[in-house]
């Protein structure tokens, strides 16, 4: 007995190749009455809908989104679920407002039962923001971590997550140890890595609040676990770089801490990156490391301008994907992430075009998470996770787009005057998650 099927109908726009590296032309797909064939969680095939249409079985479901853009689902490549409850924290700098919010904050997460709602809230949130995948931080608690997954497990969404390693420098009440935080992350890897959609990410916040030690133990449980993640933070601010200086003074740079702890590599995921030279960068590149750009967060916090062309300079290339970095982070919503990109950007003397922009949210996360085979374009044999845009979610976006002359302005105008109203409908693996009862019209 064949499962049924899913045919989508609408615009729809894929990557094939990186904008940064190769003529616009070349990179990506866009059909203006597209395709997407899905049956068991997978899209069968994709391209111009009366093509698609053709391979349908005479009974599949034909759900159609006018004045929409069907996308691969967002990628988020950089938030903290934990911190979705003090999302505008006013006024501090990057170490102050860890201080004064976020260690505060992230005390609440001993309680599972306050880690389910949030870890819940949360999912939700991205999902209604067309977000199928995030690399997340949990807390120091492994129970954040079991509240995390559970959640993603029920919605069947692919997210990557981990338990933060912090052993000094932060609350008694946050702090483990090296060999516990092994212990605990081992534990952790054992029950979730692969479990499902769900994949386990070794996570030390930041050398600040890990010592030499738990990073080198960060690095031996990454070579014994080696298909998980590793993420953790690098030069976001000056005093942190400063501060760096001071707590590891026999190291080169602040990314050399982490090379001597074995932490660059393939699906490791160094947030922020703004105080960073060219001797940095090609260690990145040459590591297959990739950064994630959370413009929103280094705006709020005030901690610089992320040069994201420098990053992506041909000659050797970093992965990139963006973050929204919530609760630093303003918003869940990766069209306002790229918005504010743009304007970062423009103050380097360079323009990120919406074709760039749509890639690095879309199938560069997925290449900088090394999960490109499986999520971030639309394709055949890549998993379900979409995201339905709609062009006329308000009327200033209605009006603006009606006179857009080709998808590069429809592109560039969901940036600019988009947000969470533009989510018409988010899919994960197949299946409409959001909203929770279809508003489009089957035909």
């Amino acid at each position: 007995m064949t499962s049924s099927q899913t045919l989508l109908r609408g615009s729809t726009i894929s990557f094939r190749k990186d904008p940064f590296l190769y003529p616009a032309a070349e990179c990506f797909d866009y059909h203006s009455d597209g395709g997407i064939l899905i049956q068991a969680g997978k899209i069968i095939v994709a391209g111009a809908f009366a093509q698609v249409q053709q391979s349908a079985h005479a009974d599949a479901q034909i759900i159609h989104y006018p004045n929409s853009i069907i996308s691969a689902g967002f990628i988020d490549t950089h938030v903290h679920y934990p911190q979705t409850q003090m999302v505008a924290a006013f006024g501090e700098q990057l170490l102050q407002w860890l201080e004064k919010y976020t260690f505060i904050t992230e005390q609440q997460f001993a309680d599972k039962a306050h880690a389910d709602r949030i870890a819940d809230f949360f999912l939700h949130e991205l999902l209604r923001n067309g977000v199928t995948t995030a690399a997340v931080y949990c807390t120091v608690h492994p129970q954040s971590v079991d509240a995390f997954f559970e959640a993603s497990q029920r919605l069947n969404t692919l997210m990557i997550a981990g338990k933060v390693l912090m052993d000094r420098n932060a609350p008694a009440a946050l702090l483990d140890t090296a060999q516990r935080g092994y212990d605990e992350s081992k534990t952790l890897i054992e029950r979730w890595h692969g479990n499902g959609r769900q994949h386990y990410c070794i996570t030390p916040r930041f050398a600040g609040t890990s010592t030499e030690a738990q990073l080198d133990v960060a690095g031996n449980l990454w070579r014994e676990f080696p298909s998980t993640f590793m993420q953790t933070h690098l030069s976001e601010n000056k005093d942190e770089v400063n501060w760096m200086r001071e707590l590891y003074p026999h190291r080169d740079s602040y990314l050399d801490i982490y090379a001597h702890a074995n932490l660059l590599g393939s699906r490791s995921l160094y947030a922020h990156c703004i105080h960073i030279d060219e001797n940095d960068l090609s260690q990145l590149h040459h590591t297959g490391s990739a950064i994630a750009h959370c413009p929103t967060s280094n705006l709020f916090l005030g901690s610089g301008l992320f040069k994201l062309f420098d990053a992506k300079r041909i000659e050797r290339p970093v992965r990139v994907g963006i973050g929204s970095d919530i609760g630093a982070g303003t918003s869940f919503s990766p069209l306002q992430s790229l918005n504010e990109a743009y304007k970062i950007a423009r103050l380097h003397g360079d323009k990120l075009d919406a074709l760039r922009a749509f890639y690095l949210a879309t199938r560069g996360g997925a290449h900088a998470l090394y999960l490109d085979d499986r999520i971030g374009s639309i394709e055949a044999g890549m998993d379900a996770d979409l995201v339905v845009l709609d062009l006329h979610a308000t009327p200033l976006l209605k009006m603006r787009t009606d006179y857009a002359r080709d998808i590069n302005e429809l592109l560039f105008i969901l940036i600019m005057l988009g947000d969470d109203r533009c989510t018409r409908a988010t899919y994960v693996a197949g299946e409409c998650v959001f909203p929770a009862q279809q508003d489009a019209k089957d035909k």
